[in-house]
């Protein structure tokens, strides 16, 4: 398979972090195997997996971090990077880097006027540059696009107006051959409803779209992208219960889906898509039961719930999106539900059976996972707790990062998890 509420997070820690994992700048050396592909070629059968707490926060001061809602990136030699929500020096969240032996560095601790509370995950360049965006601070307090360096210098690139310019960046960003960033923002824009925009490498921001309102409003996650220069998204929704949408090189808007609650509602997490152009996705509410779903999305517009979450044992709530084997299986996180009500990791069949690989405890393993999954060469499954983990000076747990080690005969198949981006 080629894969390509509305509410402030600061103090409501691991509110999603459904984005799927970004490509790198065109050309660049990737700052890992997972953070461009998907999980390696499963078989279908869901046993004997066993959970690894790599590292739990601590929240004390610059020592690590708290709350990471985001997923991570790799790099060749193993070491993991991601942003927590809160924690560091300020209290405002970092940017961190785990190596394999499990030790924390923070590469940065965010100060407020640099930005403030990342939720995002991160993309990187040829030359080990880090990007991203944060929730608030910057120059308006409404969020900003970063970069940090090598050398652990943060640069600013842009600082949201809270405007027409937008406001609010709770997704990551994508890039495209040129080097150019795309992203989305929650709030601002013309209408007030969120936009997606580019920013060059010259620092200016170009608005490509402005929500107007109802469906047609907030989006949550981030982007992908067709050889086309096309854009494929998802909006929570102002009024209603959200949409799929795509948006053309020319800035015109095609609502592929709206949801009605039925057939899935507030979708937080991003896209994938398959070589067939078929869209896959979560959503945090609605389905059968109100517990949110999986679906399908056709090219023709045919959408189709692949499970809907009863919020027991399979899980409820999903934030985050989907990772998929070169058999078709999708892999996932609930936000809650499973056997004690502090989310899942599961496998989703081309049947439609749903197995729980791991229901969270609230304890040493973590709890509340909300933020895409990402695979290595093995298959073995990596990814964030927003709360729970050994440390308690946090309420709730300070969160962690996790290995899910998969059984031995797991194909190491591997399948492209985006399009590729195009220069608009």
């Amino acid at each position: 398979m080629s894969l390509h509420r509305r509410q402030n997070l600061i103090g409501r820690v691991g509110g999603r972090g459904g984005l799927p994992r970004r490509p790198l700048l065109q050309g660049a050396r990737a700052l890992g195997l997972a953070a461009l592909l998907a999980v390696a070629g499963f078989s279908s059968t869901a046993a004997a997996q066993q959970l690894t707490t790599l590292y739990s926060f601590t929240g004390s001061g610059s020592a690590d971090g708290a709350n990471p809602g985001a997923s991570l990136i790799t790099d060749p030699a193993g070491n993991l990077y991601g942003t927590t929500l809160n924690g560091g020096a300020s209290g405002q969240g970092t940017v961190f880097q785990l190596d394999p032996s499990g030790n924390p560095t923070v590469l940065y601790s965010f100060t407020g006027g640099d930005g403030s509370h990342p939720r995002a995950s991160l993309i990187a360049d040829a030359a080990g540059n880090l990007y991203g965006t944060t929730i608030s601070g910057g120059a308006n307090d409404v969020g900003t696009v970063f970069q940090l360096t090598p050398s652990g210098t943060l640069n600013v690139l842009y600082s949201f107006a809270g405007g027409s310019d937008g406001a609010l960046p709770f997704a990551g960003l994508i890039a495209d051959a040129a080097g150019n960033l795309y992203g989305t923002t929650n709030g601002g824009g013309a209408s007030g409803q969120g936009t997606v925009f580019e920013l060059n490498p010259s620092g200016t921001l170009t608005v490509i779209y402005s929500f107007t309102g109802g469906n047609d409003a907030s989006p949550w996650a981030g982007l992908i992208a067709d050889a086309a220069g096309n854009l494929y998204g998802t909006t929570e929704g102002g009024d209603g219960p959200g949409e799929v949408f795509q948006l053309t090189p020319s800035g015109t808007l095609n609502v592929l889906h709206n949801f009605t609650g039925p057939d899935g509602a507030v979708p937080h997490g991003g896209l994938i898509a398959d070589a067939a152009g078929n869209l896959y996705g979560t959503t945090h509410n609605g389905g059968a039961s109100g517990y949110g779903t999986v679906f399908q999305l056709t090219p023709s517009g045919a959408l189709t719930v692949l499970h809907s979450f009863t919020g027991g044992s399979d899980g409820a709530y999903p934030e985050a999106g989907l990772i998929a084997d070169m058999a078709g299986n999708l892999y996932g996180t609930t936000y809650g539900g499973g056997a004690n009500g502090q989310g899942t990791v599961f496998q989703l069949t081309p049947s439609g059976a749903l197995n729980g690989l791991h229901s969270f405890t609230g304890g040493s393993d973590g709890g509340r996972p909300g933020a895409d999954l990402i695979a290595d060469a093995a298959g073995n499954l990596y990814g964030t707790t927003a709360l729970g983990g050994a440390n308690t000076s946090c309420p709730g747990g300070c969160g962690t990062v996790f290995e899910l080690t998969m059984p031995a005969g797991f194909t190491a198949g591997l399948a492209r998890r985006n399009m590729n981006v195009k220069a608009r």
